[in-house]
């Protein structure tokens, strides 16, 4: 028997439901991975992203060669790939995870019709989720639109969830023959997904991809930091998060994996906190399942014509830590270096742009979806219509940080600014995140952005 799996953005061995079934059914198996805009539409992978995608697919070929499984990888979409494939009558059976951005599942629907005419077997897994998002409603049947609700509906509905092994290496499977191995990652170079770019050798020296870093960097944050998780999660300059959002976004851990060992591991007490922030995932899967359009339109409709700004020189600025508030360009310049940031100046940043500077949150999360390595359609949509206002769940449109306030209570020593920023390394304590030549007053900047919803609202009326 011969089966296929597709992969798209689960590249892992381990908790892989679908590899692990058609290793258990078939001795002849082969994986697919293809590089197309027919499995990411409109929002094809980013610089930084694309560089983790062609590392990733690296260690995918080299685990899948070590236990007699070809891996090939396409330029072109997966239904061209399966229709070659089913050309010889060979594939007995098709399996995959359950895809969750909008794209690659009408990809999934259109590899079902197919398959179905040409009357092949096909099995399709929960992987990537800890839900299914169409099973959680609100007591109207409707989906959720605000966090708690969600959250609480959620630890209700959703078991304890197994996790699957990594297949074992099969007694009669041949080992892959070392000139087909070098074949797949000549053809994952050919994909040219790395700009060229110094930019890249920055990442590099920060990262190091692969499910067994991704397991590392969980047992080490498991073993000391989920302790004080609920407090320290908001202090950039300390190692107090997961940091677990790089690996998840090309699956090379799942987020069945991190529960299971969070559960396992961590203590009650500060395990709550960072299993919220799983569910939190999970909720921007929920709304993105069931509001695609909002990757690029308000979810909040009264939000359609708000007047934002346009300012290339302001969003340049931004973008390249030029604001003069420390908070903001620390922040930036973590992005430009690593290709993350700290979750609690993104939200930081986010404000800035949204409300300090008045530029539409489309174009940050376009600059974010092009320079961060963990770039998620779910959560970076998510975030940003939070930021703005204009999202489910949002901060509302008064709530405006203020970006000098923020440094000075959740890095009250300076030490992350002046990491980012050397040139404030002169400054003492909280003096180091006194605006230097800002751009803006932020306090007119607040009146404006306030005065400016205000008559937005009002029109709405």
């Amino acid at each position: 028997m011969k089966a296929l799996v597709w992969m798209h953005r689960d590249l892992r061995l381990a908790d892989h439901p679908a590899l692990a079934h058609a290793s258990r059914m078939a001795l002849d198996v082969e994986v697919v991975w293809s590089w197309s805009d027919a499995v990411h539409g409109a929002w094809m992978p980013g610089a930084a992203a694309r560089w983790w995608l062609h590392e990733h697919l690296l260690e995918v070929a080299a685990g899948l060669a070590r236990l007699g499984i070809r891996f090939t990888v396409t330029d072109g979409s997966p239904q061209a790939a399966l229709t070659e494939r089913l050309r010889d009558g060979k594939v007995q059976a098709v399996f995959w995870n359950e895809p969750i951005t909008p794209h690659a599942r009408k990809t999934a629907s259109d590899m079902t019709r197919l398959l179905d005419r040409a009357g092949v077997r096909h099995q399709v897994f929960q992987g990537d989720l800890l839900h299914d998002p169409d099973a959680i409603r609100t007591g109207k049947g409707d989906p959720y639109r605000v966090f708690t609700p969600f959250w609480r509906s959620f630890q209700e509905q959703v078991p304890a969830p197994g996790v699957t092994a990594a297949p074992g290496n099969h007694p009669e499977r041949p080992e892959i023959d070392p000139a087909r191995a070098e074949a797949v990652c000549s053809a994952i170079h050919a994909l040219q997904l790395v700009p060229d770019h110094p930019w890249v050798d920055k990442l590099r020296r920060h990262w190091t991809p692969g499910e067994a870093a991704a397991q590392a960097r969980l047992g080490a944050f498991l073993d000391g930091p989920v302790d004080q998780y609920a407090e320290g999660r908001d202090q950039p300059s300390e190692d107090g998060t997961s940091r677990m959002s790089p690996w998840l976004a090309v699956g090379a851990i799942s987020p069945r994996q991190i529960w299971t060992r969070a559960m396992e591991r961590a203590a009650e007490g500060s395990i709550q906190a960072f299993l919220r922030e799983i569910g939190w995932r999970e909720f921007g899967y929920h709304l993105l399942y069931h509001f695609p359009a909002t990757t690029a339109a308000p979810l909040n409709p009264s939000w359609i014509g708000f007047p934002w700004k346009e300012d290339p020189e302001g969003l340049a600025r931004w973008a390249h830590g030029r604001t003069g508030f420390a908070m903001v360009d620390a922040g930036m310049r973590q992005l430009w270096e690593t290709g993350w940031m700290h979750n609690r100046v993104r939200m930081i940043v986010a404000s800035f742009l949204t409300k300090d500077l008045l530029i539409n949150w489309q174009e940050g999360a376009a600059w974010f979806w092009d320079t961060l390595i963990d770039a998620d359609l779910a959560s970076n949509t998510l975030g940003w219509q939070w930021a703005a206002g204009s999202g489910a769940d949002a901060q509302p449109f008064f709530r405006i940080f203020n970006p000098t306030t923020q440094g000075e209570r959740h890095d009250p020593h300076g030490i992350y600014v002046r990491r980012w920023v050397p040139e404030r390394q002169g400054r003492p304590g909280k003096a180091v995140h006194a605006p230097i030549h800002p751009m803006v007053d932020h306090d007119e900047a607040r009146k404006r952005a306030l005065a400016v919803y205000e008559a937005h609202r009002r029109g709405q009326r």
